[in-house]
């Protein structure tokens, strides 16, 4: 019988070490199987609150619903900042997971001047600013004068710019765009300077005020023309002057003061016609030059002998007022 030939210990040292490392492999994977367990059990609630819109809040260490942004301007592709950090979208963009409180949004685009402001998030709704414009750093700019300028207004019906050069006491009009530029009249200076300016219906005549003062011109371009000399001025010394509007006729002045209502002719000398006297100043009114009517606010006696705060129509218009024959007759009595 043959006897078993023992292997030496040095054969046994490799076998030893592949189960020693197949011990541990199983272990490791079992490590990474109970730590990929843990943190799915863990991340469960941070993954599920994400998705129905909540958020870990860490300052009072609980979930809170979450809001949010909406942005949109024009033009498109503004950088976001959000609390001066920078964010990886461009405008337009919705903004979401903020949770709720106050967030400083800026946004910056090239050659363009940055738009910031203070937005509320409130939990579970949408923060919307879809319509902020930003603007060029170098806006069009077009110079409309051609002359030295003092004072101008627009009339919007006419698509006329007017300008004023009081130096030159002088009146100049163009179009919207600054084209077709002319001079339009010479006129009589009055101090203080004139709180409104009025073109006449009939385009042929301009009126000009302060409180005590009435400034009349020819306007050039019209051949024929109504007043002589070519400009002049009326003092009105009963009241101060609040308003004043052309009648319809572009020969009478419809003048409101702070004590009555009164027409004039526009001519030298002419003296005012007191139609109503007024009980309330700084009277609240409007003037429909089409249909020749002012309304107006004033105290008036009713019948019962008390004074009421009501709107007032006065007819001005050629057909149950004329003014012509009306100054007239005024004319007369005063005379007699």
């Amino acid at each position: 019988m043959k006897k078993p030939v023992l292997k030496p210990w040095r054969s046994f040292v490799p076998d030893t070490l592949k189960i020693l490392a197949m011990l541990i492999e199983q272990r490791i994977r079992a490590f990474l199987f109970y730590l990929s367990v843990l943190i799915f059990i863990t991340g469960l609630p941070l993954i599920l609150s994400s998705s129905f819109g909540y958020k870990f809040d860490r300052r009072n260490f609980k979930f809170a619903r979450t809001g949010l942004i909406a942005l949109k301007t024009q033009p498109p592709g503004a950088n976001i900042y959000c609390d001066q950090k920078l964010l990886n979208d461009k405008t337009p963009a919705t903004l979401n997971e903020f949770l709720p409180g106050r967030y400083i949004v800026r946004l910056e685009l090239k050659d363009h001047y940055p738009w910031v402001a203070d937005v509320q998030v409130e939990a579970g709704k949408v923060s919307r600013l879809e319509k902020i414009i930003l603007f060029p750093l170098r806006s069009n700019v077009k110079k409309l004068n051609r002359e030295r300028l003092s004072a101008f207004w627009v009339d919007q019906d006419r698509e006329i710019i007017y300008y004023v050069n009081q130096e030159e006491n002088s009146v100049y009009r163009s179009d919207l765009n600054g084209e077709h530029y002319e001079k339009l009249a010479d006129i009589t200076a009055i101090f203080p300077p004139p709180i409104k300016w009025v073109v006449s219906p009939d385009e042929k005549k301009l009126l000009y005020f302060n409180e005590h003062q009435i400034g009349l011109a020819n306007i050039r371009p019209h051949k024929e023309q109504s007043l002589s000399p070519p400009s002049f001025i009326l003092n009105y010394s009963p009241g101060k002057i609040a308003q004043i509007f052309w009648h319809s006729d572009s020969y009478h002045l419809v003048l409101i003061s702070d004590q009555d209502i009164a027409v004039l002719e526009a001519k030298p000398d002419t003296l005012p016609t007191v139609l109503v006297t007024l009980s309330k100043k700084d009277n609240a009114l409007f003037y429909d030059a089409r249909r020749g009517a002012l309304y107006f606010l004033d105290y008036q006696t009713a019948a019962d002998g008390k004074m009421y705060n009501n709107l007032y129509k006065l007819e001005l218009n050629a057909e149950n007022y004329p003014l012509h024959e009306f100054i007239k007759l005024k004319s007369n009595e005063d005379h007699e």
